[in-house]
């Protein structure tokens, strides 16, 4: 792969960090201090409002499920039209709807539809924006220097994870969730500004296609064709799930009758948030050579946190099972972009990293919205023992396939004539 106009290099920065690149990595440095902080704030704005957790698990429902409606159409329109478009129309979305939540919260008594109407034109935002975020960043950096791309923009937006759940906690404990919310939307609109000013004049120009339905089922060909990459998917619809239920639901709620609040959560959120930066700093220097099998073995102490929660452990022991969870959980995340952009052509990436997030994403509405009735049925610290036990068993039945466990980094980048096994220990994609 040449090097394109996305990335031509500054004399006081690596090859890799071209202006594309740098653009990226500001704007969702901006958006991730807002939006970890605005997480919390939501959460707790449900809680002051005079909701319980089954009206903070329906809020959670409100914000995932557009992603499942809309994420499909989002990836095929990246990859039809000029995707820093896509991503500013998808800022501009996200930046209305949370100052029309902050506006609604400072100014009355917010009502539980309305906190999930906006919630959810937030999550409509998000599914236009992340297969066309996902795919310029792809499109922004060299196939060799790939791997060291990926695990710094992921050390600098974990690092503003990290900032920004620490920050939200303390603000909304202090100011409020209103306050908190605002800053998110001040935020989106920064962002939009940066990315507005992408080049994507090395992207090459789409071949006119038959349709939005023929696009969606060639990318549907490129993801079902992989087992290593549908079976990962599978493995974190349910993982995220359980995952985003025990954290959006249950560790507030937990934070609230044996925590001390919303402080001492946003602080657990925050260890998880310096967990993922050591894990990416950790993956600017370690290549695990195979891929998915480093990953797919860091996702098991993503149980950790609900086993943590459903004892509950003491706080500060809360903080260093969090900080491992995220630790491990980032090296999983690199390996995955990395085998992401060695084995999908680029023409095709907003479609299958819209299948990813489909995937991911598609059972974590569900999860969320039936944490409440599951606590008041089995109780809380039986749901999040049962959230623990869920990923470990859908963790495990991934490192039978055999994809997972060769799928090797490609030390020299291939032209599209040579074969894909050239320099991996076997094929990939279309086998079990």
């Amino acid at each position: 792969m040449t090097q394109n106009p996305g990335s031509a290099a500054h004399p006081h920065k690596p090859a890799w960090a071209g202006r594309n690149y740098s653009l990226l990595t500001a704007a969702t440095v901006v958006t991730g201090l807002g939006a970890n902080g605005s997480l919390i704030a939501a959460a707790f704005a449900v809680l002051e409002s005079g909701g319980d957790g089954g009206a903070v698990g329906l809020v959670a429902a409100a914000r995932t499920l557009p992603l499942v409606v809309f994420l499909l159409i989002g990836g095929a329109l990246a990859d039809r039209l000029p995707r820093h478009r896509v991503m500013v129309a998808a800022n501009a979305l996200n930046c209305l709807s949370q100052g029309a939540f902050a506006l609604l919260v400072l100014t009355g008594e917010p009502r539980l539809w309305q906190m999930m109407l906006l919630t959810a034109l937030g999550g409509t935002g998000q599914a236009f924006f992340g297969p066309a975020a996902e795919g310029m960043l792809m499109s922004s950096v060299d196939g060799e220097q790939a791997a060291r791309a990926f695990a710094f923009f992921r050390l600098a937006t974990q690092g503003a994870a990290l900032g920004g759940a620490t920050l939200g906690g303390v603000l909304v404990a202090a100011v409020g969730p209103g306050w908190v919310l605002a800053i998110d939307a001040a935020g989106f609109a920064v962002a939009g500004a940066l990315r507005s000013f992408l080049d994507v004049g090395h992207i090459p120009p789409r071949t006119p296609g038959e349709g939005m339905l023929a696009d969606l089922h060639e990318g549907w060909r490129e993801f079902i064709g992989r087992p290593w990459l549908w079976g990962i998917v599978v493995q974190f619809s349910i993982a995220n799930a359980v995952v985003g239920a025990a954290d959006s639901v249950y560790g507030p709620l937990v934070a609230r009758d044996r925590l001390g609040g919303a402080g001492p959560w946003g602080l657990a959120l925050a260890s998880f948030g310096a967990g993922t930066v050591a894990g990416a700093l950790l993956m600017t220097r370690w290549k695990p050579r195979r891929l998915l099998l480093a990953g797919t073995l860091c996702v098991f102490p993503l149980a950790l946190p609900s086993a943590a929660l459903a004892v509950p452990v003491p706080v500060g022991v809360l903080y260093v099972v969090m900080f491992v969870a995220g630790t491990t959980v980032e090296v999983f995340s690199v390996s995955w972009m990395t085998a992401l952009h060695q084995e999908i052509p680029e023409d095709k990436l907003s479609r299958v990293s819209a299948y990813d997030w489909f995937g991911s994403v598609s059972l974590l509405p569900l999860a969320t919205a039936l944490a409440g009735p599951a606590e008041s049925a089995v109780g809380r610290s039986a749901a999040l023992w049962g959230c623990a036990a869920l990923v470990v068993l859908v963790t495990a039945p991934v490192l039978l396939l055999q994809d997972v466990r060769t799928l090797t980094r490609r030390t020299k980048q291939v032209t599209d004539s040579t074969p894909a096994s050239a320099d991996t220990e076997r094929p990939v994609g279309g086998l079990g």
